[in-house]
């Protein structure tokens, strides 16, 4: 695609990477075939190519409005536009450096600034997001309906993890949601890990991957606690931890995407690449261990809900399926299993239309094949999709553990 920015933009850090990716396109539509927006509202500028043709104009110096602004904001940054585009265009940066300069231009109405800031405060905070879910939970009752449905109606107790006694080593992500809305995931991989010969070595200090913030437009904000978790895990790094493991599928893509984020970082760059080389998704560590001898009784039908993050960021598309069958459960068929659930960070609570509406379309396709339970690798999926009310929807770890034959689980 010919571009010209202007002379403003081409004094953005991220200049040469825009209009890279913007030449790299060339509008053949095979984005839009695919892109959850546009099937759900029909408007060219609702799917990639449309919002890459918006990108453009501003960066070529067109006025900007708030109807870019609102355009962008649908997007669900699902990356499906990537897995299907021949061309190889990298949307999702394009998007980032896009909102970042629209941010800048167009004043947000005062409802949206405060339901944003009230996100960026409150979800990267793993301590006070747990108060606040606990008070939630007393007030269920008196609680609008979006945020009521985020609240699980029962959380698991974890149990206990076992203290770090192998030698071979890993790093944990905690995350900021899942310790409050579903504590039993990470105990559970923790535990599993242990059986297999991995230990999990905790690193308290790191906290919130970046994300919540980065995809908020602040982008800045986002590197910094990137940062952090970078100084938190380098000892632990340089002692030999073989992997930073995530649960968390959105939370992985984020951390794999640090050594990219910081690289013009002199401080930082060498060592987000490290971080982003030792990232891996906690199917990528039990694919390749000996998880049969877990002596598993598995007799659930279940159906897999492949996370966008997990099929279109880390392309790990089938991966923990092929996991699963290994183990012996029954997966029904899901049809259109490349489609978002709707939930996409906080696209839920930014656009909740759009966000229900693609998620009871997920649950029709997921429910299609009547499983008993519905697995995912994501804890934004997992809520979202649980607060229909309908099929449970637990993390594929917890169902894995649960499975744990009676006589060899001592977890």
């Amino acid at each position: 695609m010919q571009t010209n920015l202007s002379e403003t933009s081409k004094r953005l850090a991220r200049a040469e990477e825009a209009e890279s990716i913007l030449r790299a396109c060339v509008h053949c539509g095979f984005c839009t075939a695919t892109c959850p927006t546009y099937q759900l509202l029909g408007d060219e500028l609702d799917g990639p190519r449309g919002r890459i043709y918006l990108i453009k104009q501003v960066l070529e110096g067109a006025p900007v409005t708030a109807s870019t602004q609102e355009h962008l904001d649908r997007c669900l940054t699902c990356r499906n536009c990537e897995t299907t585009c021949p061309s190889g265009v990298k949307y999702h940066d394009l998007l980032d450096i896009g909102r970042a300069v629209v941010e800048q231009q167009v004043p947000r109405p005062l409802g949206q600034r405060l339901l944003r800031q009230g996100l960026r405060a409150v979800v990267p905070r793993p301590a006070l997001f747990k108060a606040l879910s606990c008070t939630g939970q007393v007030l269920r009752p008196l609680l609008p309906a979006t945020l009521r449905h985020k609240l699980p109606v029962h959380v698991a107790d974890p149990g206990k993890r076992p203290a770090p006694r192998h030698a071979r080593r890993v790093l944990l992500l905690e995350g900021c949601v899942q310790p409050a809305l579903s504590p039993n995931t990470n105990a559970a991989a923790a535990r599993l890990l242990d059986r297999l010969g991995i230990s999990v070595e905790p690193a308290f200090e790191a906290g919130c991957c970046g994300a919540v913030d980065y995809h908020l437009n602040a982008q800045e904000r986002g590197l910094e606690r990137a940062r952090r978790n970078i100084d938190a895990w380098w000892p632990a790094i340089e002692a030999g931890a073989e992997a930073i493991v995530q649960t968390a599928s959105g939370c992985g893509a984020f951390v794999r995407d640090y050594g990219h984020l910081l690289e013009k970082d002199p401080r930082y760059a060498a060592k987000a690449r490290r971080v982003s080389d030792l990232s891996r998704d906690l199917v990528e560590i039990l694919r390749d261990e000996p998880v049969e001898q877990l002596g598993l009784c598995t007799e659930q039908r279940l159906a897999f809900h492949c996370p966008c993050t997990l099929q279109h960021a880390l392309k790990l598309g089938g991966a923990v399926e092929r996991l699963l069958t290994r183990l012996g459960f029954s997966l029904t068929a899901v049809p259109d299993g490349h489609l978002c659930c709707g939930s996409a960070g906080t696209y839920s609570l930014t656009q909740p239309a759009l966000s229900q509406q693609l998620r009871d379309n997920r649950l029709d396709a997921l429910e299609s094949g009547k499983p008993q339970i519905i697995a995912t690798a994501n804890i934004g999926c997992q809520t979202h999709l649980d607060g229909a009310g309908r099929t449970t929807v637990r993390h594929w770890i917890e169902i894995v553990e649960a499975a744990l034959n009676p006589e060899t689980n001592h977890a």
